[in-house]
């Protein structure tokens, strides 16, 4: 009999976490694949996850010191799989707190538990081309600011995996650490390059806006907005980022080959935060001329910001073969699920 293989998420609780656990637990409820399922969580994990993703393990665990890691190999045991989703990734509370953003954002703790058990795990970790948007509401006109973090320079399109980084601030160089020590001290690693992850939201609802959601509801209420129109992204669709990991999880259980990969993880079109605005302005009918173009050298947002950090995502699709969904595809189905939900 094949024994079950043995999933960790760390940071289950947000949202890419959520997804991602509902998603292997649907592969275990549909008999797809004998997975066994664990998670980390730092505060309580809501009821209403834990009852969709039965049967898992929660383990509290503090990724800065490494607490509670232990108790896992004790009870879940020796983890095929560990993907981590966990950072501090609010780019003021890691300028404020640096020494925090680099002991959570590096996951050394991480590492030195890995190292428990030789050459037969594979981490998978998200790192970022820039993940967070600031949303701020200026002079009475509603404002669209995001600011942005990133591990490239932003000096030109489509950066490929081996171009430089150059971070610009302390989120960013805790990320690009992250990559350097897990690459100099994991025997087997994916390291995924996302974008701005957006799509419907988790089954216990975070805090956070989310960039679809955000940008509908501000449309809604028929006032103008003002939004980027030359800084680019490659905004990802989630349950793409899913599909990766999911991919080279599987990939890693079957082959069991060494995997020291980088990928970026975008989807396939460069687009502005404007342009991004237009898309759900199209899709849900809204008066488009309320979107105002502004250009974010016009503002001080506190956080340096690169103009185009839009990423080359060949290797994506020829390492792995996949395709992520078209943006416009993307919005509809955000917007389909948070109408249904």
């Amino acid at each position: 009999m094949d024994m079950k293989k043995k999933i960790l998420v760390l940071g289950g609780t947000g949202y890419l976490g959520q997804h991602l656990l509902v998603r292997f637990s649907e592969e275990i409820k549909h008999q797809q694949q004998k997975y066994e399922l664990a998670f980390t969580h730092y505060s309580t994990p809501p009821q209403s996850l834990l009852n969709e993703i039965s049967p898992s393990i929660a383990f509290h665990v503090d990724l800065q010191t490494g607490q509670g890691l232990d108790s896992i190999a004790t009870t879940f045991g020796q983890p095929d799989v560990i993907v981590n989703c966990a950072a501090l990734s609010v780019p003021r509370v890691c300028e404020t707190d640096p020494t925090a953003a680099m002991a959570i954002n590096v996951p050394s703790s991480v590492v030195k538990w890995l190292s428990n058990f030789g050459d037969s795990v594979l981490l998978i970790h998200l790192s970022t081309d820039q993940e967070v948007a600031i949303h701020t509401f200026l002079g009475g006109v509603k404002s669209c600011r995001p600011a942005f973090v990133s591990v490239y320079e932003g000096a030109k399109s489509f950066y490929k995996e081996e171009d430089e980084a150059f971070p610009v601030n302390v989120y960013g160089k805790s990320k690009v650490a992250a990559e350097q020590f897990i690459s100099a001290n994991c025997s087997n690693y994916a390291i995924l390059r996302s974008s701005i992850i957006y799509g419907p939201q988790t089954i216990s609802p975070i805090v956070k806006s989310l960039p679809i959601q955000w940008i509908d509801s501000v449309l809604l209420k028929g006032a103008e907005v003002e939004f980027f129109h030359d800084e680019f992204r490659c905004p990802v669709f989630v349950k793409d980022v899913v599909d990766v990991i999911l991919t080279l999880s599987k990939k890693w259980i079957s082959d069991k080959e060494q995997m020291k990969l980088l990928l970026n993880v975008g989807g396939p079109d460069r687009l502005s935060r404007l342009q991004m605005a237009e898309a759900v302005a199209t899709v849900k009918g809204y008066d488009t001329s309320l979107l105002k173009p502004v250009s974010a050298s016009s503002v001080n947002r506190g956080v340096n910001s690169p103009a185009d950090i839009s990423m080359d995502i060949s290797k994506l699709s020829q390492t792995l073969g996949i395709k992520p969904t078209p943006y416009l595809d993307g919005v509809r189905l955000t917007l389909d699920a948070t109408a249904h939900s």
